[in-house]
């Protein structure tokens, strides 16, 4: 079985988990151990299972836990050269650099991705996970979606993807200028008609789960990107499910044991 959770997916933190078989990575650590781990028991999980940690870009609310949490748990740590000179995250015990544009990494039972998307960042990547014959995609913190993106993420099974804000709240709300165009901009986020439009242009008739994160709560409602998505794709309320920000979420199971 392949599953995967959400344990923040919002401007405070973010975290997933995902497990193929016997093996645990976590992409992504925005939280300090200590949460880590209360967020974690809320799904029956000890962290010490982690096998690894993959980091999709620099931002703190990615990578504020990544160090501190892989020296507690003595695990090894996986990001984009880029990823790796754009922080200080401290001495690691095992780093394993990926260019954005190579190919698939193993770890245990599971194949990881990288995916290079459009973001504010050094050398941002998203993942596709492979675990047997089944592909999950994770796909938030991009401000653009590109051919190349769409034919890597084509066909899937599982899909997170971000629907961060709605243009008109984003012109609307309490941001300044210039963080209004930074958001809204080519390298900022998805907005909700962009997620829609990358819908559309996927095979989405396959998708068990769609899972939408990192809705702005400022910016967006989830009752407006679910209009929006749904309005493109009227077959997938029944598979649809939103984030809540700061909440961790139930599994999302896919196959069986």
């Amino acid at each position: 079985m392949l599953r995967f959770a959400s344990l923040g997916s919002g401007s405070r933190g973010n975290a997933i988990l995902v497990q193929g078989g016997d093996t645990l990575v976590l992409v992504d650590c925005g939280y300090p151990l200590k949460e880590l781990r209360r967020r974690c028991a809320l799904l029956g999980v000890d962290p010490d299972a982690i096998d690894a940690v993959f980091v999709t870009h620099e931002h703190g609310d990615h990578t504020r836990g990544v160090g501190p949490v892989a020296r507690a748990l003595g695990v090894p740590v996986w990001m984009s050269h880029g990823t790796w000179h754009a922080r200080d995250y401290g001495a690691l015990p095992e780093l394993h650099l990926f260019n954005s544009h190579g190919g698939s990494i193993r770890v245990g039972e599971l194949r990881i991705e990288p995916v290079p998307v459009p973001h504010d960042a050094r050398e941002p990547a998203q993942f596709v996970v492979e675990h047997r014959d089944l592909r999950l995609g994770l796909l938030t913190d991009l401000g653009s979606h590109t051919p190349y993106v769409a034919a890597r993420y084509r066909q899937l099974d599982a899909l997170l993807l971000e629907c961060n804000h709605d243009p008109v709240m984003l012109a609307n709300g309490p941001y300044p200028p210039a963080l209004q165009a930074r958001v809204g901009g080519d390298y900022g986020h998805l907005n909700n008609a962009q997620a829609a439009d990358f819908l559309c242009r996927i095979d989405h008739a396959a998708l068990r789960h769609l899972v939408v994160g990192h809705l702005s709560e400022k910016n967006n409602r989830p009752g407006l990107a679910s209009q929006v998505l749904c309005r493109a794709v009227p077959d997938i309320a029944a598979r649809l499910a939103l984030l809540a920000q700061d909440q961790v979420s139930a599994w999302f199971e896919l196959g069986g044991p």
